[in-house]
């Protein structure tokens, strides 16, 4: 099995959004702010094949189905669908996609799923031969979205993935799709039913493995933020979310788990740390992947 890193649309957020309560004067260092406030924010997919004998895509960033008004409202870099030219650079096309992982349905994870904005066309689902894995909680919450965050849903994708006739529910450690090859934590902090997929390396039995990689999504958008007390603006329970991620680290600490970013724009995967003080941080980290074999 091999693993790439496939850049999608880029975008600029503002800064004290996406570190809540950090004051400007911490996080302007980890990421340094345009005149607007604004900070760059990768949209990255994973993509592992083969993986339990498929072609598997990790998310699909924010792609490029905003309208012009909208793209600019929300930051997106870029008028084309990033996410696919790169799927090419690597060898693939999205007809080539077995399994598209979602971790949850906010537009800069699952917007790439649908084809380009086109004027008086209404949004279109791409990737026609890949199942589509969602989690119970993630479903839910598109569906029927609270005030809060409703602004970061796609109102009609939820009907195209049903009506694709592949998509599959995933409300427990494993799926029907992917077996024991990817391992599913999740995390309410954020969004509810935060899918966090793990692509498993060796080991005696499932949970006792050693390796591999696990996708953070928004439990840990880049490296600033497995600083346990560093959360968004956008999480719905800050408390919550430094709980869930410290338990999560000291897991994939111990078990030699690397971590796949999908917002920093400098790093892609790193190695978990843990210094004498007890702070995780990072360690031998890679911008890209390139045909990469799975980490031990």
């Amino acid at each position: 099995m091999k693993l790439w890193s496939i850049l999608g649309n880029s975008q600029k957020l503002d800064g004290g959004a996406m570190y809540g309560n950090a004051p400007r004067a911490v996080w302007e260092k980890w990421s340094p702010p345009d005149a607007a406030n604004r900070i760059d924010l990768a949209c990255r997919a994973l993509l592992a094949s083969p993986l339990a004998g498929k072609t598997v895509l990790f998310e699909t960033g924010i792609g490029a189905f905003f309208e012009p008004k909208l793209r600019e409202r929300y930051g997106v870099q870029e008028d084309r669908h990033v996410l696919l030219e790169s799927l090419r650079a690597a060898g693939y096309g999205h007809e080539d996609i077995d399994v598209v992982v979602l971790s949850h349905l906010h537009f800069d994870h699952a917007g790439g799923l649908l084809a380009p904005w086109r004027e008086g066309e209404p949004p279109r689902l791409l990737f026609p031969n890949a199942t589509f894995l969602v989690s119970a909680g993630c479903w839910d919450r598109a569906r029927a979205p609270h005030p809060r965050d409703r602004a970061s849903f796609i109102p009609e994708l939820p009907a195209l993935l049903q009506q694709s006739g592949r998509l599959e529910i995933v409300d427990d450690t494993y799926s029907q799709t992917l077996g024991h090859a990817v391992r599913f934590h999740y995390s309410d902090g954020h969004t509810p039913g935060l899918m966090l997929a793990e692509i498993v390396g060796p080991g005696h039995a499932p949970g006792q493995t050693r390796g591999g990689v696990v996708f953070c999504a928004d439990l840990i958008p880049g490296r600033p933020w497995v600083h346990v007390p560093i959360t968004m603006g956008y999480d719905r329970n800050a408390e919550l979310l430094i709980d869930e991620k410290r338990e999560f680290l000291a897991d994939k600490l111990a078990r030699n788990v690397h971590l796949f970013f999908t917002h920093d724009p400098g790093c892609a995967l790193a190695q978990v740390t843990c210094d004498a003080r007890g702070r995780y941080g990072t360690a031998h980290e890679l911008a890209e992947l390139h045909a990469r074999a799975l980490p031990a």
